[in-house]
């Protein structure tokens, strides 16, 4: 079993071509080189901006690196709740926002030529408790009648169709959502971003932000370079002067487990429509058929820092639990594991704006792929004045009380998820 990213080891490097600030002043700096920042930086350099990309590691080694390859439309909540609480216009405005960032990945892979193996297999929200089931089918009944009628309800017996295990207890099937290769398409993304002109710069983070004259001195372990408008699409990283962020993120433990290939008649027993597969529990479980016909199964597993020990512990946990699914796969061996945090906020809706002028988008909850593309993509007309494209921009960001950039919280919320788990 390695312990690495399946992503990231089974796509071309990125290449970067620049080993140096430029000199003088560019348009816009971005912080972060994941799939926000990369979209973000494709986006401005196809407007004519001249872009500069800071990541303090390399490009997709963070959170974009650290999920199923899953572009999920509908949201991570219960949409009827969320509707209750939001009001049906707002939550089917939302809603959309997430149909777009599916749309916006599958017209990137086409226009840039990115090979990264996107397809729109659907998705399988899955009951993991009968009352679960209950809950599935009152969100079906809006989402049909309005915002989204490409949605079916599978009950347990229609469910064998799809899924080869009696462990859920229905589903609920989203047609739109899609999967793809997530290494090569942020890689992907990035190799578009510098064709067009952007500059890259790996392993180099920015470690200060003074404000001047109308623009940013920004200092960065390569040096300073003066910068008219600065984005953070940064997620979770600990690097920088970004306390103001990190006070809003939670930091959440994202684990995957991938296995050895499958024999074809085997991934068909228990795939057989290949659609993305998540289930409805606080401690989720999602997992899918990867391009080169392995099963990829991930989850929150513990709500712990990521380290090798961590990671490895985890590993283990997601193994028992594809087993408790899956128990056919007892002799199959686990070639990749891996994991790490990932941003999440306490609404679980992302967050997009600009405070004291810098601009910022991150908090993706679990729907990084296509959110982060759709709003690294937005950000760029944003930028240019367009605040009213932002879905985000009404929505109140307030500090998490006693959270002040260390997790020291997230036994607490694990026991508590756990505790909702058994409970609901």
């Amino acid at each position: 079993m390695q312990m690495k990213s399946y992503w990231l080891d089974t796509s071309p490097p990125f290449v970067s071509t620049s080993d140096a600030l430029p000199e003088g002043k560019c348009d816009v700096l971005v912080v972060g080189g994941g799939i926000t920042g990369s979209a973000a930086a494709l986006a401005l350099a196809r407007k004519g901006a001249r872009v500069v990309v800071c990541e303090a590691g390399i490009v997709g080694g963070a959170a974009s690196g650290r999920n199923g390859g899953m572009c999920n439309n509908g949201f991570a909540q219960d949409y009827a709740a969320l509707s209750q609480r939001l009001g049906r216009e707002c939550a089917d405005r939302l809603y959309r926002a997430f149909d777009a960032g599916v749309d916006t990945v599958e017209r990137l892979v086409r226009e840039e030529a990115i090979d990264c193996s996107f397809a729109r297999y659907g998705k399988l929200k899955l009951a993991a408790k009968p009352a679960h089931y209950d809950r599935l089918a009152r969100s079906h009944a809006l989402l049909a009648a309005g915002v989204d009628p490409h949605t079916r309800l599978l009950s347990r017996a229609q469910l064998r169709e799809e899924l080869g295990t009696d462990h859920y207890h229905g589903a609920l099937l989203m047609e739109k959502s899609a999967g793809m290769h997530v290494g090569r398409y942020v890689r992907g993304l990035a190799q578009a971003a510098q064709r067009r002109g952007a500059c890259y710069l790996e392993h180099n983070p920015v470690l200060g932000l003074q404000r001047q004259a109308g623009a940013y001195m920004v200092r960065t372990s390569l040096g300073t370079l003066r910068a008219g408008q600065v984005l953070l699409a940064s997620g979770i990283s600990q690097v920088g002067p970004f306390g103001w962020i990190r006070r809003r993120i939670v930091p959440v433990g994202a684990f995957l487990i991938v296995t050895a290939p499958l024999p074809p008649a085997l991934m068909a027993q228990l795939l057989p429509t290949a659609r993305m597969c998540t289930d409805t529990r606080n401690f989720v479980n999602y997992f899918r058929a990867t391009p080169d016909h392995r099963l990829l199964f991930g989850g929150r597993a513990r709500f712990a820092a990521s380290n090798p020990r961590s990671d490895a512990r985890s590993g283990e946990i997601l193994h028992r639990q594809m087993l408790s699914v899956f128990p056919m796969l007892a002799d199959l061996p686990i070639e990749y594991c891996w994991g790490g945090m990932v941003d999440m906020t306490a609404d679980r809706l992302p967050r997009a704006g600009q405070r004291d002028g810098l601009f910022y988008s991150m908090g993706y909850s679990g729907h990084g792929t296509h959110m982060a593309t759709l709003m690294g993509t937005m950000m760029a007309d944003i930028m240019e004045g367009r605040a009213d494209l932002n879905p985000w921009k009404d929505f109140p960001w307030p500090a998490i009380p006693g959270h002040f950039g260390k997790p020291w919280f997230l036994p607490f919320v694990g026991a508590w998820y756990r505790l909702k788990d058994r409970l609901q």
